[in-house]
């Protein structure tokens, strides 16, 4: 009994560090989030990040101003839905219900984007503070919240609360709404049942993206199995993201968590869950290059960006030798793009915490100055890198703008799980 108890608490540490993690992972990077150009974060940021600091105004490469979000207004008041997630952000999108006042006459050099003047390029998350979480570290809080308010995971819960945390004024600080959340809300405005209003990738590419990887992977720690553990990710997954990426990243990453927490040894951990990976054949910059011809990734057609997208090597991945023969430098945006794709971003973050010999604070940094979507990465790579951990850096938790905040909630989402009985 008492050994039982013994692992049961070591556990639990682990599963409280890799939501530290997450946190940590996501404040971070917010400063350099989507920061395509390495050259770009080390001009604006003095060499590179060193800690937590609030993003910059003007951010060079923005391309939020001028973001579409198109709800059906008539059809959503005749159903009593709300639609206004924009809020006072409004300002930065164009919208089927407001006037857009800052134009977008110049071009992105990345992705070759319509961008604003450089004085209107407002940063992704403009107005935040230094530690602050970003609307998805804010969106897996209201997960965890639905759990702790009933003491098992109801999906129908959780849609309340994420309904009422984007439609309810002054409770989201951050400009950024992403793609799937404004075309949640356009098939939501719709009248589409709440458990339907998530696009597909096949229709909207960017719904594969990392974002939708972090909701799921925390809610697999309910669950002991990682059987049982992927099952309950998918579903969640579904109900925001449909997406044939993000399964596939979740299949590798839910049992390499679950192995962690149990206190598996990360280097070969890691090591023999990436070889279940294969890596894409289009390289970052080769990607990069194919959105920079056709003026944008929307202005590809759908076949082909999904073959950009899907085609992958039959090769396993061994993230160990990219490690001992390639130097950062060679392998971000080159080999992977630090863009916001699974298919890119999984075998990169795994990189990155095996450079770095799976130290927290080191992985996490290399991460935010590798830019582009590093948040959604830096979230996942800190669960990963938090549950190989029996240590957080106190300066790390401390520097969290919400610190008591998400004490009182992981801890509580951590005794939750360990009790075995929340699904």
């Amino acid at each position: 009994m008492d050994h039982d108890k013994d692992a049961l608490g070591k556990q639990g540490k682990r599963i409280r560090n890799a939501l530290w993690g997450l946190f940590i992972g996501d404040a971070l990077s917010m400063p350099a989030h989507w920061f395509y150009s390495l050259s770009n974060i080390r001009k604006t940021f003095d060499g590179g990040i060193r800690g937590y600091i609030p993003p910059p105004h003007p951010h060079a490469e923005s391309f939020m101003v001028g973001m579409d979000y198109n709800p059906d207004v008539e059809t959503a008041k005749r159903l009593g839905r709300k639609v206004d997630i924009l809020h006072e952000h409004v300002r930065f999108y164009r919208t089927s219900y407001s006037k857009h006042e800052i134009d977008t006459p110049e071009r992105e050099g990345e992705h070759g984007h319509s961008v604003a003047r450089l004085a209107d390029r407002f940063h992704y998350h403009h107005g935040l503070q230094a530690g602050e979480n970003t609307l998805g570290a804010h969106l897996v809080r209201v997960l965890m919240r639905s759990v702790i308010s009933t003491g098992r995971y109801d999906p129908d819960r959780f849609l309340e609360g994420f309904i009422e945390h984007l439609t309810t004024p002054g409770t989201n600080r951050d400009p950024y709404t992403e793609i799937y959340l404004r075309r949640w809300f356009e098939n939501y405005s719709r009248g589409l049942p709440p458990e339907s209003c998530a696009e597909h990738q096949r229709r909207a590419w960017s719904i594969g993206a990392h974002g939708g990887i972090i909701r799921p992977l925390v809610l697999s720690l309910l669950v002991e199995s990682s059987y049982q553990g992927l099952g309950l990710a998918i579903e969640h997954q579904n109900l925001t993201h449909r997406s044939e990426n993000v399964a596939s990243g979740l299949a590798i990453l839910v049992p390499l968590l679950k192995a962690l927490v149990q206190g598996a040894d990360p280097a070969p951990t890691v090591g023999s869950h990436a070889k279940v990976i294969r890596a894409p054949l289009v390289t970052g910059e080769q990607l990069f290059a194919a959105y920079r011809d056709h003026n944008g990734p929307d202005n590809i057609p759908k076949d082909e960006m999904w073959r950009l997208h899907t085609r992958l090597g039959v090769h396993p991945f061994d993230v160990e030798r990219l490690a001992q023969k390639h130097s950062e430098k060679e392998v971000i945006r080159t080999v992977f793009a630090n863009a916001c794709y699974p298919e890119h971003g999984l075998p990169l973050l795994l990189y990155l915490a095996v450079n770095h010999e799976f130290d927290l604070e080191e992985s996490l940094l290399a991460n935010a100055n590798a830019g582009g979507d590093n948040v959604h990465r830096g979230m996942i790579l800190g669960m990963i890198l938090g549950a190989a951990s029996d240590h957080i850096p106190a300066h790390l938790v401390q520097g969290l703008v919400a610190t008591q905040q998400l004490r009182t909630e992981i801890d509580a989402f951590t005794d939750i799980t360990l009790q075995g009985n929340a699904i």
